[in-house]
């Protein structure tokens, strides 16, 4: 594969405001701890990634992943969360790890829930055509 980018981020995964589930995307959100221990400085928006879950068996399975980067929450560090093709079930508590691969866009301001579902669909989309 071609990656446009190979950064990863881990962490655990710890409860967040349930807002993607409510739209029916549900997200892991990520800690930051390894984000800010590393420093790390990562463009704000929207990537085609790859969620690499160690499952009961201790063996490790990818997802392809549309994954948000920010924005900054009252932390100052900026939100990370992962909505993982193809899975079902529950991630807290478990580590992660994120690689981005591609960067798709940057934050958009939607009118309403559906234009931002809309435009969710359409990131699925351009990674299910990735193939990651």
């Amino acid at each position: 594969m071609n990656y446009e980018l190979r950064i990863k981020v881990s962490g655990q995964v710890i409860k967040g405001e349930g807002y993607g589930r409510k739209l029916g995307f549900p997200t892991a959100n990520l800690d930051r701890r390894d984000y800010s221990r590393r420093k790390l400085k990562i463009k704000y928006g929207i990537y085609a990634g790859i969620v690499e879950v160690i499952n009961y068996q201790l063996s490790i399975i990818n997802y392809s992943a549309a994954i948000v980067i920010g924005p900054v929450d009252k932390t100052g560090l900026p939100k990370i969360e992962a909505y993982l093709l193809k899975f079902k079930g529950n991630l807290y508590g478990r580590k992660l790890s994120l690689l981005l691969v591609k960067y798709l866009r940057g934050f958009k301001h939607f009118k309403d829930v559906e234009g931002l579902k809309q435009q969710i669909n359409e990131d699925i989309k351009i990674i299910k055509k990735l193939n990651y």
